[in-house]
């Protein structure tokens, strides 16, 4: 029998894709909808695999596969990216669009492909499906891309696959496969642009800080496989194993990332870093109010563990309570939006790296906080956190901060885009820092009408979509630069898809939801 819910969210995704190509539509929206139709399909045989068990590697349990909605982010990404670079006349970021989107297309097909190959009898019809979508895409990135750009694209999806059988084993129960095929095919992407970048150094193409957000991702990937094969063969929570932890991650960072940063951006890294971050009063200004910010959030953490008595060991935090640290994002990123983007990407990018090394003390074990973080952090664990890394912390910075890095600015004049392009950077504050949280809060407390087959309610679903509109108006007031162009009826419909999307989806919210909306925004 087919599940409401995920039929439902299936709808949503259809829509989106839809509403996005019915305003860029071209050769690739074919592909795009050949892609969503399969993966639609292929979606209920991945759900069978998981509720059988006969999936090859553990997955995170109480959530459907979410083939779908993860398969058609990155394409969509790049498809809307080709037409606004292609718009602005930038040919170099409008190849990189259809290099992005054939990406995307591949390696969801990849993943599609696995799942019928494993599933037993044959699905027949999902198979034709599969091989109709597979032919349209190749026949389509056969007449649109140049052989370097086919050899790009099968080496991300090398590294794809590699990184997945890697990760996926060493890491059981902490992603569904839409979430693995959005956070590694995310990873492998980054990882081939950062080689294919060292190897063109001379070229001078490039911002410093895109370097920057480029090998600080590739560095803690890095850091955390080594540090697992290592800690495989060694107790990792011994004093010898923590000063080894310290000794090799110093050894790791100024041996291997800083000489790598140094090569591209043609600098001192670490003076580099310190200008920037200190080039105007302004700067100062932002960094001492995060600062200030990142203390309350710590303080929320040790007062919400002080009120946890001896006695109720496994008392977990409110879904309100968990909202706090929603507030606190929203209100560090958007004074950086409004007053330095800049600023805002590279601390991001800072606060990513400090997070993941967080986790990695709190999952080896490392001396003297890996134990302390486990306790602290144990209170505000819910139904995602299956696995043995906490990640949703991890996905809430990731869902604001990824649509300022993934905004165009070359193909932005003036640093800004036309019409609802223009809140392309709000797009994480909107849906997940005020869209999320406030379906969530009200919709726990005053909420009573449930969406079908689901836990949310419709209450907390419309108030979601007015506060979004009513933060639009903010931004508009407080935001020089939005400049909207009479785009309400979009941004409307925008909001309300991504919100009903919220109701329904069961992957990471923090994570899709951004995306999706920003895919909206862009096109």
């Amino acid at each position: 029998m087919l599940n409401k819910p995920v039929l439902a969210e299936s709808l949503i995704v259809f829509v989106i894709v839809l509403f996005v190509h019915a305003a860029v539509w071209d050769r690739y929206s074919w592909c795009a909808v050949a892609l969503a139709i399969q993966a639609f399909y292929v979606q209920f045989k991945w759900d069978r695999l998981l509720q059988l068990g006969g999936a090859v590697f553990q997955f995170r349990t109480g959530a459907n596969s979410g083939l779908l909605p993860a398969s058609m982010v990155i394409p969509l990404l790049g498809i809307v990216m080709k037409e606004r670079c292609k718009s602005a006349g930038i040919v170099y970021f409008e190849r990189f669009g259809i290099v992005v989107a054939s990406t995307g297309m591949l390696v969801a097909l990849f993943l599609s492909v696995i799942a019928v190959g494993v599933t037993k009898p044959v699905p027949t019809n999902t198979c034709i499906l599969t091989g109709i979508a597979g032919s349209i895409i190749i026949y389509t990135m056969k007449h649109s891309l140049t052989v370097s750009e086919v050899i790009e694209v099968l080496e991300v999806l090398l590294i794809f696959v590699y990184l997945s059988m890697i990760l996926l084993y060493l890491l059981p129960r902490c992603f569904t496969p839409g979430e693995a095929l959005l956070v590694l095919g995310g990873v492998s992407f980054v990882l081939n642009q950062l080689i294919k970048r060292s190897l063109n150094v001379i070229e001078g193409r490039g911002d410093p800080i895109d370097f920057f957000l480029l090998v600080a991702v590739v560095g803690v990937v890095l850091l955390g496989l080594f540090f697992t094969v290592l800690f495989i063969f060694m107790d990792s929570g011994t004093w010898i194993s923590s000063m080894f932890f310290h000794m090799m991650t110093a050894v790791l960072g100024l041996g291997v990332v800083m000489p790598w940063l140094y090569r591209l951006i043609q600098r001192n890294p670490l003076f580099w870093l310190l200008q920037f971050l200190f080039q105007t009063q302004t700067r100062v200004y932002l960094l001492v109010y995060w600062t200030f910010l990142a203390a309350s959030a710590c303080g929320v953490v040790f007062y919400q563990n002080a009120k946890r008595s001896s006695e109720s060991k496994k008392h977990q935090a409110s879904t309100i309570t968990r909202k706090y640290f929603h507030f606190i994002v929203v209100a560090t990123y958007v004074p950086g939006l409004i007053y330095d983007r800049q600023l805002l990407y590279v601390a991001a990018v800072l606060c990513l790296v400090v997070f993941i090394f967080l986790e990695y003390i709190r999952y080896f074990r490392i001396k003297p906080f890996g134990q302390t973080l486990r306790h602290l952090l144990s209170l505000f664990l819910d139904e995602r956190d299956s696995g043995p890394l906490i990640l949703t912390h991890i996905y809430l910075l990731l869902g604001m901060s990824l649509p300022v890095w993934l905004f165009p600015r070359s193909c932005a004049p003036k640093g800004t885009l036309s019409g609802a392009g223009a809140l392309v950077p709000y797009s994480g504050v909107l849906a997940v820092g005020i869209g999320d949280t406030v379906a969530s809060v009200f919709g726990s407390t005053t909420g009573e009408i449930k969406w079908p087959g689901t836990k949310k309610t419709f209450e907390g679903t419309m108030t979601a979509i007015f506060a979004q509109i009513i933060a639009v108006a903010l931004i508009l007031i407080f935001d020089s630069s939005v400049n909207l162009n009479s785009s309400y009826a979009w941004i409307l419909a925008s909001v309300s898809l991504v919100s009903l999307l919220e109701a329904y989806t069961t992957q990471i919210d923090n994570l899709l939801l951004p995306l999706y909306l920003q895919i909206m925004f862009m096109a």
